[in-house]
């Protein structure tokens, strides 16, 4: 009768030739092996890790369900993964079992992962903090553009605004004209500055009293 050491030596030459080539098996050592179910990006998509003890296949193996490829795998679909693989481990009792428990969840996969819903994207807490910062930062400039603020003029100012006016709101014909005196006493010799003046004064009368044709 063989030992189970000599029993896991043969299973483990038989599951290295069973699952030659495929990427989903994976040997982790002489006495731990996995196997991974369904895509990698898929959320429904699990791994199972079985170890064997020193009384394998006399003992069903450690069923592994918390390795890190599982970390979005939610608790009740886990249980229900490992109650599945030790019901059908104390049916085997004896016998090398490692291929049979890792094929027996390839037709059960649906019904197992029923429970994993797919997750639903959102967006983080600091994204959302800067894109509402953007906008605010946004409305805020065009509230500052649509309305400038108007310059406050004093009493004081506003009347000698008034001043300067006909008091129909228009100011006085000749307001903006040069000194024309003034300014030529300050280029010229007050001789020509006077001549220049009087010239200017006789040009501006003409202005305002057309000759009649």
């Amino acid at each position: 009768m063989s030992t189970p050491l000599e029993q896991q030596a043969e299973e483990r030459e038989a599951l290295q030739a069973i699952y030659e080539g495929d990427s989903n098996f994976k040997e982790i050592d002489s006495a731990t092996f996995q196997y991974k179910y369904g895509e990698e990006d898929n959320y429904k998509s699990f791994l199972v890790e079985l170890k064997w003890g020193e009384k394998y296949p006399d003992e069903p193996p450690t069923i592994n369900m918390n390795t890190f490829y599982n970390r979005n795998l939610i608790p009740a679909v886990k249980d229900e993964i490992q109650a599945a693989l030790s019901n059908e481990a104390g049916q085997w009792l004896g016998c090398g079992m490692t291929y049979t428990l890792f094929e027996c969840l390839k037709d059960n996969i649906e019904e197992l992962t029923a429970a994993q819903l797919e997750p639903i994207p959102c967006v983080s807490a600091a994204e959302d903090g800067v894109a509402a910062l953007k906008i605010s930062d946004t409305s805020g400039l065009d509230a500052k553009k649509k309305d400038p603020k108007k310059e406050q003029l004093t009493k004081a100012q506003k009347r000698r605004q008034w001043e300067r006016t006909d008091h129909k709101g228009d100011r006085p014909r000749g307001w903006d004209w040069v000194d024309i005196v003034k300014h030529l006493s300050q280029t010229g010799s007050k001789d020509d500055a006077v001549a220049s003046a009087e010239s200017a004064a006789a040009a501006f009368s003409a202005m305002l009293h057309p000759l009649n044709s």
